[in-house]
């Protein structure tokens, strides 16, 4: 039997980490296939995907900046994916349809709100940074676990419209301003690039915040941007990216193999191996 396929497309695409878990789970669970890095341009999203329905791939993660692109060109979207309009996940049902799954909403309940959400914290404010791709997964992972004071900032104002249409409840402050409105917030959450590897971070680190904030950045690599390093000499509570990483990457792989695969301490070893090298 010829080795399954399995891929991530992005663009840029050489920071990603997917292969690591997913090449070291089906080690462990012996299975005979492969993952691989897939940089392309937005003109090749219709050919790629069609490689799924010709066997030629057997399952894709999608990263920035497809999430919402790649959706015209699948057969359907099923649970957190239509609710977000944002997939991460593609792989071909019993019927042949292609479809379209999100996963990272999973993967940031799993990985952070579980730990640091309880019933007296579900009133806390949330500041999201950021309007790109897995801004919508973050957004209703927080809805989901019953977290509605929810506010957005966004360099492109008319991105965060997008989602506010998406997300009635959704609050936008301005980019330029959110500084200004900083101490108000005790959760704040990056989801843009700024801080990821090769890119530049933001240019001026937050002032004004609350002793207890909590600082969660969906970027993994580098291990700790300069935003953390910053907050942790602060005594700022920080969670990186990796966690979140590796929940919606277990996620991915049952959908494609009913496998739920284990985050053991190898697993977390190898990664952190890789980040820091």
């Amino acid at each position: 039997m010829e080795k399954k396929k399995y891929a991530i497309i992005g663009k840029p695409i050489s920071h990603s980490l997917s292969p690591s878990p997913h090449n070291y789970w089906f080690k462990k669970y012996k299975i005979d296939a492969e993952y691989n890095l897939l940089e392309i341009q937005e003109k090749e999203l219709a050919s790629v995907i069609k490689k799924i329905s010709d066997n030629r791939l057997h399952g894709l993660n999608v990263t920035l900046p497809y999430k919402q692109k790649v959706i015209s060109h699948l057969g359907k979207t099923i649970n957190d994916a239509g609710e977000s309009y944002s997939v991460n996940t593609i792989f071909k049902d019993e019927e042949d349809n292609i479809i379209g799954e999100n996963t990272d909403v999973f993967g940031f309940q799993a990985g952070y709100l579980k730990n640091i959400i309880n019933l007296e914290k579900k009133k806390q404010k949330v500041l999201i940074l950021g309007a790109g791709g897995v801004s919508p997964s973050i957004i209703l992972a927080l809805k989901k676990s019953q977290i509605d004071n929810i506010s957005l900032t966004n360099r492109t104002h008319e991105k965060s419209l997008f989602l506010k249409k998406k997300f009635p409840n959704l609050n936008i402050v301005d980019w330029l301003s959110y500084e200004n409105e900083i101490q108000n917030f005790d959760i704040i959450i990056n989801a843009t690039s700024l801080g990821l590897k090769g890119n530049k971070g933001f240019d001026n680190f937050f002032k004004n915040i609350k002793t207890d904030l909590i600082y969660i950045d969906t970027i993994y690599n580098p291990y700790q941007t300069n935003m953390i390093k910053d907050l942790k000499s602060r005594n700022i509570q920080t969670f990186n990216g990796l966690d979140m990483f590796m929940y919606q990457g277990q996620k991915s792989f049952y959908i494609w193999h009913k496998i739920n695969p284990e985050i053991d301490d190898e697993l977390i070893n190898l990664l952190e191996f890789e980040i820091k090298k």
